[in-house]
């Protein structure tokens, strides 16, 4: 792999977050300032949102390995359309209590219970709740509710809610959430890493895996990189690890703009002379994907890549890896639009599910509605197996090309 080659002791630009390559960019450490001022407040809720791989994860992460142990004790929940009952259970859980997810009042009990005992022993307590824009209202109301235990005057459990920009929107619009906005001591909403970052950014994750110079990086690739990553850390990894990867069959020791240009056309799947996908056409157009529904959901299929081959009947082996790593990209933009869809139809039905019908009703419309649902949990099951068979794939398939 690349890291040998250029004498790296681990790969510097994987996907996956790691605390340990937290880079405080002028957002990022906006966000920090926010989180611990609130940290001190040891009360009420306090929001991060940015976009998909704007460095969430890694920025808790980050802030995880500052705590002191001994006197915070979290908890973490990672979301997925988790409703009011399932909520209860999942914190109970990311404590590490045993509880019956039937037995909701059992489960409030308990962790109460945990929460006195912790505040008794002087440490806090802090839940930390991933990708909060899958969650329905009534999971929120119950988060708030939970931020309700006190012992005596002292608040027994702050939440830290993380998500995408929706969920920044989801509050400040629905009058369902007033009471949990007036709860939140501290938000902020991660923008992308401005222009000027992009080369401290780089060099700090390679500095942090031994780079000694190699390879050598000639001015202009940062402008192209930041203007197809839009600023967003993980399509930077995205580019870079290709970048190396590329670098290091072709024993490059100098990395200049024409051949990141051309590295960015195979990871979008086009020809060098095609103009920059991000500038013009969405990545789902380019990919022929079908454009995602609005509405009706149930009645459209899930999306479909154009061009998919067998793997055993792919080209040669550049261009195999381009072709599949374009359908990867394809993939990865559907599955966040779905998330998208999936997210706001589901605060539609607990709405209606939280607002009595007007006639009597025989369940058919609730029937209805559990059965988009369904067919919803099918849909995103399907495509994010496709998306992990196809990057297992592409990198084994890297790893032997290297060998």
């Amino acid at each position: 792999m690349y890291e040998d080659f250029y004498g790296f002791s681990e790969r510097p630009f994987q996907l996956t977050p790691d605390p340990s390559f937290y880079f405080e960019s002028v957002t990022h450490k906006k966000a920090l300032s926010y989180l611990s001022f609130g940290l001190q407040q040891g009360e009420g809720f306090i929001v991060i949102t940015g976009e998909v791989g704007a460095g969430k994860s890694t920025l808790v992460g980050h802030l995880r390995n500052r705590l002191d142990w001994n006197s915070v004790t979290v908890g973490e929940v990672v979301t997925s359309a988790l409703g009011s009952e399932e909520m209860i259970a999942m914190a109970a859980h990311s404590f590490g209590l045993e509880v019956d997810h039937a037995d909701k009042a059992g489960a409030l009990s308990k962790i109460e219970n945990f929460l006195q005992d912790e505040a008794r022993a002087g440490r806090k307590v802090l839940l930390v709740v991933d990708e909060a824009q899958n969650l329905t209202v009534g999971a929120l109301e119950e988060l708030r509710m939970l931020s309700n235990f006190h012992l005596g005057a002292q608040p027994l459990l702050q939440m830290l809610l993380l998500g995408q920009p929706e969920f920044k929107q989801l509050l400040s619009e629905w009058d369902q959430l007033e009471q949990l906005r007036q709860r939140v001591i501290a938000a902020h909403h991660l923008d992308a890493m401005q222009p000027e970052e992009i080369e401290p950014y780089v060099i700090h994750r390679l500095e942090h895996v031994g780079y000694k110079f190699r390879p050598r990086f000639e001015d202009a690739i940062w402008e192209r990189i930041q203007r197809e990553s839009r600023g967003i850390p993980r399509l930077v990894n995205r580019i870079m690890s290709r970048v190396l990867m590329k670098g290091a069959g072709e024993e490059r020791e100098v990395i200049d703009d024409a051949f990141v240009a051309a590295v960015i056309d195979e990871i979008n799947g086009k020809a060098p002379e095609e103009a920059p996908m991000s500038e013009y056409t969405p990545r789902s157009e380019k990919s022929g994907l079908q454009p995602m529904p609005t509405a009706p959901v149930e009645d459209n299929p899930a999306p479909e890549v154009e061009g998919y081959q067998e793997w055993d009947d792919r080209p040669g082996q550049d261009e195999g890896n381009a072709l599949l790593d374009a359908q990867i990209s394809a993939i990865e933009e559907a599955f966040a639009q779905r998330d998208k869809v999936i997210a706001s139809l589901r605060r539609e039905v607990a709405q209606l599910r939280d607002t009595p019908p007007a006639e009597p009703s025989d369940g058919s419309h609730d029937a209805r509605l559990a059965a988009i649902e369904t067919r919803l949990d099918e849909q995103e099951r399907s495509l994010r197996h496709v998306l992990t068979m196809m990057i297992d794939y592409f990198e084994s398939s890297a790893t032997r090309n290297a060998a």
